[in-house]
């Protein structure tokens, strides 16, 4: 398995739009949104300045685009080609595979979001304490997890013809309702009440606690638990389809 992630991880590095969009984009929208932005002007009910905001929503957003955008389409695709079918060939077990996805599309995502906090800091003197720094960046990473689930799934669940619309479906709606790209205090009182419950708002709101000094909220760390565990289920499930159909 340790073969086929240094393998993964080659190919991802290769891939220069990929990286570009998993790792430059981000922090290129960063600099539009928040730009321009008045660096002591608050986010409503966050206490948070736009840039500070801003910064943990496109670090967010630039793993999202890691791990989902990289999982989905490259499994689609070599299912389709057959590459998938040779591996069920070898001694590598099913698990392994997908372990091996996720963990490559993680190391991937680590760089967006060291690059979106460099320029925050840089550009928007963004200051935080040590261990903030070192939280958000472990709470971020770790959280894309349930969305290289989410990948693994769509990756399984679509043909390589169907699966980028339904992963941009998926990737541009889990960004904007989930507050990503503009506070979601900006939501009519009906939408904001439905983002509460997307995980990609759940996801975002582990790093602004802790922007805050603040444990993170226990709905946001449950609503995250469940998701990931009915993403990782529907990866499983569709697997052993696919294995079953092969």
């Amino acid at each position: 398995m340790n073969g086929l992630i240094k393998l993964e991880l080659t190919r991802a590095l290769r891939n220069r739009k990929f990286l570009f969009f998993s790792v430059i984009y981000p922090s290129v929208l960063f600099l539009l949104i928040a730009g321009s932005a008045d660096s002591t002007e608050k986010v409503d009910g966050t206490g948070l300045t736009l840039p500070t905001y801003m910064m943990v929503s496109m670090a967010s957003f630039g793993a999202l685009t890691a791990v989902l955008m990289g999982n989905s389409e490259r499994i689609a695709k070599e299912r389709q080609s057959g590459w998938v079918r040779q591996l069920r060939l070898t001694a590598l077990p099913g698990r392994g595979y997908v372990l091996a996805k996720t963990a490559s599309a993680a190391v991937v995502s680590l760089p967006s979001i060291v690059v979106v906090f460099a320029v925050a800091a840089a550009v928007k003197d963004v200051r935080l304490d040590a261990w903030q720094w070192c939280a958000l960046t472990g709470a971020i990473w770790a959280g894309s997890l349930v969305f290289a689930a989410l990948g693994v799934a769509i990756g399984y669940l679509a043909n390589g013809d169907a699966v980028r619309p339904v992963t941009m479906i998926t990737y541009f709606g889990l960004s904007i309702l989930g507050g990503l790209w503009m506070p979601t205090t900006t939501f009519p009182a009906w939408l904001q009440d439905m983002a509460e419950w997307v995980p990609t708002h759940a996801y975002a709101a582990l790093g602004q606690s802790i922007e805050q000094s603040q444990a993170p909220h226990a709905k946001d760390i449950v609503i995250l638990a469940v998701f990931f565990a009915l993403f990782t289920g529907g990866a499983a499930w569709l697997y052993r389809k696919d294995t079953l159909k092969a």
